[in-house]
């Protein structure tokens, strides 16, 4: 299958997707920061959410910062490859986008405020990019593990949306799906900007607030 000349903003069909592999990829069991497990099982009472907002890097250690975040890792999801390769999503042929696994503390760190970090962290109403980063793969997501989850995302991106409209930007584009599997990425890809500090990071915001606080309830109250 050709990689090259294809539209990598296009996203490729289950069908003509890469096959992947049946095992994962190999990495580490504790994050690189903080030293907490970055693969379950997690203590009990937290909870997981996973998001896509571009280039993986820099949406990790924004996550990562925040109190009452318990872990991160990076790694791929919403697409059709199994257990992918950089290399393989960067193609365009996974239907995967880049992803950030939050591991949280409710009780610290409420589901709005974790979606609140997500919509002003990155711009999401750039489509199938995110600043110079172009293609599929830097798209912006949310993979809900439940319908809480899912009402909270669609309440706060209505939220956000009436802000940007206000300030005269565009439509939000943020795929919300519920989330089938979250691939980790290689090793070297996990908390990156903890081991090269000065590596690259191409998020931006759209310098609009969320007005979202605390304690939103699930259907948007």
């Amino acid at each position: 299958m050709a990689w090259f000349g294809r539209d990598k903003t296009r996203p490729v069909d289950a069908e003509q997707a890469l096959p992947g592999r049946p095992d994962p990829l190999a990495v580490p069991e504790r994050h690189y920061v903080n030293d907490h497990r970055i693969q379950p099982p997690f203590p009990d009472g937290l909870a997981t959410l996973v998001v896509g907002m571009g280039c993986f890097w820099g949406a990790e250690r924004g996550f990562w910062q925040a109190e009452g975040v318990y872990s991160t890792a990076v790694g791929y999801a919403g697409g059709h490859t199994p257990n992918p390769t950089y290399e393989e999503v960067c193609s365009g042929l996974t239907g995967h986008t880049e992803a950030v696994l939050v591991v949280f503390d409710p009780a610290r760190i409420p589901l709005d405020t974790v979606l609140k970090l997500f919509w002003e962290g990155h711009d999401p109403t750039q489509g199938m990019r995110q600043g110079n980063d172009i293609g599929t793969q830097y798209r912006s997501a949310i993979y809900y593990a439940d319908d809480t989850q899912r009402a909270a995302a669609e309440s706060t991106r209505d939220a956000y949306q009436r802000a940007l409209t206000a300030a005269g930007r565009g439509k939000i584009t943020t795929e919300i799906a519920p989330l089938r599997e979250f691939y980790y990425a290689e090793d070297y890809h996990q908390q990156y900007l903890a081991k090269v500090p000065n590596g690259y990071c191409g998020l931006g915001g759209t310098g609009v607030t969320c007005p979202i606080g605390t304690g939103i309830e699930a259907a948007g109250g």
